[in-house]
């Protein structure tokens, strides 16, 4: 196993264990309390616990080296933990607006809101210190899977505090019909989490282009390493998982040697490659007067 692959699986073990440690802590918070929000926030737990075990398996996937098969290897293995993920939280959604349409025309008094809060507050503090462990190690090991899982913690992060918010404007006000409106009001909003991982899956199994920042940095580094005399021409990039392709065409003078253009690619190769973690380049060599005329 590859060392950043290792250390990626252990951080999906601990989203792993934040999933379980926050469903226990809010679905006691909802039992004690009868509160439909907070069982919404628990349901979107359990979307949180699969989605983390998605990730491992995915992440995993992508250690098995490049075969016969698939010659560029396994990276993009993590996108469809993403789209997983975008999935899950479609279907959390649509049961959370469900129960909250449903307690909203039958709605039921909240019970032991001080524990029920304490609960959820401090599964919601959880969620906040993974969710910037994983972002954190999302862009240190340029991983989709951990930087889908932290936006989908944060995302049930800002879901509690709406909960909550809720659950204390009933206990302020005694309008009960504010719960289930609050969670109608988080299935809505988590939806919208769960449309944006699934782009992001897309984006990524459509072979989306480097972001224009990194393609920047690779213009830069080129147009620093190539000689006056020489030019480049269609730079393409893509993205699979943690690793990132680019490819390009190296127009040099046709009275150029073999070995002086050789050893250019190599250059540029080197150049490129030390620009942006985790990048594989392919590149070109064309005689520049046969572009002039093409």
């Amino acid at each position: 196993m590859l060392p950043d692959t290792a250390q990626r699986h252990h951080y999906a073990w601990l989203s792993i264990a934040a999933a379980l440690l926050t469903i226990t802590l809010k679905t006691v918070a909802w039992w004690i309390t009868g509160s439909v929000g907070l069982l919404s926030d628990a349901l979107e737990s359990f979307v949180n616990l699969a989605g983390a075990g998605f990730a491992l398996w995915m992440i995993l996937v992508t250690r098995t080296p490049p075969d016969d098969g698939h010659p560029f290897g396994h990276g993009k293995a993590e996108y469809f933990s993403s789209g997983f993920e975008g999935g899950l939280i479609f279907v959390a959604a649509l049961a959370i607006v469900g129960t909250g349409v449903q307690r909203l025309l039958h709605p039921e008094p909240l019970e032991a809101l001080g524990w029920g809060m304490a609960f959820s507050g401090l599964s919601t503090l959880i969620n906040f210190v993974v969710a910037l462990t994983l972002a954190r190690a999302g862009k240190r090991f340029n991983s989709i899977a951990l930087t889908a899982d932290s936006r989908h913690l944060m995302t049930d992060v800002w879901t509690s505090v709406g909960v909550v918010a809720g659950v204390l404007l009933v206990a302020l006000t005694g309008q009960n019909w504010l719960d289930p409106v609050i969670a109608i009001a988080v299935g809505l909003h988590i939806m919208l989490e769960g449309w944006r991982l699934g782009q992001t899956s897309v984006d990524g199994l459509m072979d989306r282009s480097l972001e224009p920042e990194q393609l920047a940095e690779l213009t830069t580094a080129l147009d620093a390493v190539l000689p006056p005399e020489a030019t480049y021409r269609n730079l393409k990039s893509r993205r699979a998982g943690t690793q990132s392709f680019v490819q390009v065409d190296i127009l040099v003078p046709g009275d150029w040697s073999v070995t002086r253009g050789h050893d250019l690619l190599d250059a540029v190769e080197a150049r490129l490659e030390a620009t942006l973690p985790d990048l594989a380049v392919t590149t070109h060599l064309e005689p520049r007067e046969a572009s002039n005329h093409g």
